[in-house]
């Protein structure tokens, strides 16, 4: 345990010089935060994760991979945008660490790989032990979500920079697929299906736009009960975003699938375009699903044009698979037997004279 030193003059009680505590920096608060996420962070420990936490690094034995021919190591990194203010200014610091862990193991398991383990870093302007652990703990409920372990982190107090109150998350992840395995452009055929799973809200894109509508244009405030949601808009603007990874691998387990995409920021149409070939195009009818009521009030609201939220917001769709048109009700029964809201929204074709990789047409159903 790391400890502050006493650094007063014997003489007049008062420090004798400068100090890391007297510059804002509380050491001892740090290590009382890590105590308290030690629980936490210990439930989503996997069998191949050596030692605990408070190590220089998180270790990984590597020699778990001898079973693949030819593993291939993916990874990625995020962070959760301005959604943590919302969490701040509503003290709800555990679900944020949801949001975190979505947005880098479900870019992950796009490729089919499956997420093998994950470390964090919480910067803060203050630490406040509980605050922090609370923050960890989502996290490590979203890596068990995951199927990751959490292997390492680091809590940042820069006083001075953040307000005692002010805080930030990001994260990285790693997780591994074999190369014959693995998923993409290359595998999408004409007449496969698109399926689009339901998103379970905003998830963690969009905030910016989200809160100049809400609260600088339309002044609404975060305990307001809102009817639509059968809740407040602050409860509805946290709900934590879903994690689709070990969805996505059962998926790829027992049917046929050529590539997922994870709707995050750009939108449906720009994410999923990035994995639709040369010469494909995804056609995807909005008329195939209704989009839940908080877009409708950021769209009215805020009187966003349709193409400015579709290209910000996910619209309801969190992930597409792309599958074969035989593997679709397959597609379909194993996610309903995960309990996830899944359905066909649309089909890849050819690409026409002015098309481009991916396009969204019809209207939204009512």
């Amino acid at each position: 345990m790391s400890s502050v030193s006493d650094q007063s003059s014997p003489a007049t009680g008062r420090p004798s010089g400068a100090s890391y505590a007297a510059a804002g920096v509380d050491i001892e608060a740090g290590d009382r935060a890590v105590e308290l996420m030690k629980e936490w962070v210990k439930k989503t420990q996997r069998p191949e994760v050596l030692g605990g936490l408070g190590g220089f690094a998180g270790l990984f034995d590597a020699s778990a991979l001898k079973r693949y021919e030819r593993p291939l190591l993916a990874s990625a990194t995020d962070g959760v945008g301005t959604k943590v203010d919302l969490a701040r200014q509503l003290g709800v610091y555990d679900s944020i660490g949801h949001d975190l862990v979505a947005m880098v193991m479900d870019d992950i398991v796009v490729c089919g790989a499956e997420p093998l383990f994950m470390t964090d870093y919480i910067c803060v302007g203050k630490v406040h032990p509980e605050r922090v652990a609370a923050i960890v703990k989502g996290i490590a409920e979203g890596c068990v979500l995951a199927g990751c372990a959490l292997v390492g982190g680091e809590t940042a107090e820069h006083p001075g920079l953040l307000g005692p109150d002010d805080f930030d998350v990001a994260g990285a992840g790693t997780g591994v697929v074999e190369a014959d395995l693995l998923l993409g452009a290359d595998r999408i055929r004409t007449g496969d299906a698109v399926i689009a799973m339901a998103a379970s809200g905003l998830h963690s894109n969009g905030y910016s736009l989200v809160r100049h509508v809400l609260f600088e244009r339309a002044n609404l405030s975060l305990d307001q009960h809102i009817d639509e949601f059968g809740r407040t808009l602050g409860e509805e603007l946290l709900e934590p975003t879903k994690i689709y990874s070990l969805d996505c691998l059962a998926l790829t387990r027992t049917t046929e699938v050529h590539a997922f995409s994870h709707i995050t920021g750009g939108g449906l149409a720009a994410n999923l375009a990035r994995v639709i070939p040369d010469g494909l195009h995804a056609i995807v009818d909005r008329e195939t699903w209704t989009p839940a009521p908080v877009f409708d009030l950021v769209g009215r609201t805020g009187e966003v044009e349709r193409l400015e939220l579709e290209k910000t917001l996910n619209m309801g769709v969190g992930m597409i698979a792309i599958v074969p048109e035989e593997s679709a009700d397959a597609a379909l029964a194993t996610l309903g037997d995960r309990g996830v809201d899944a359905w066909i929204a649309g089909e890849i074709t050819e690409r026409g004279e002015h098309t481009t990789g991916a396009a969204l047409v019809g209207d939204y159903a009512s």
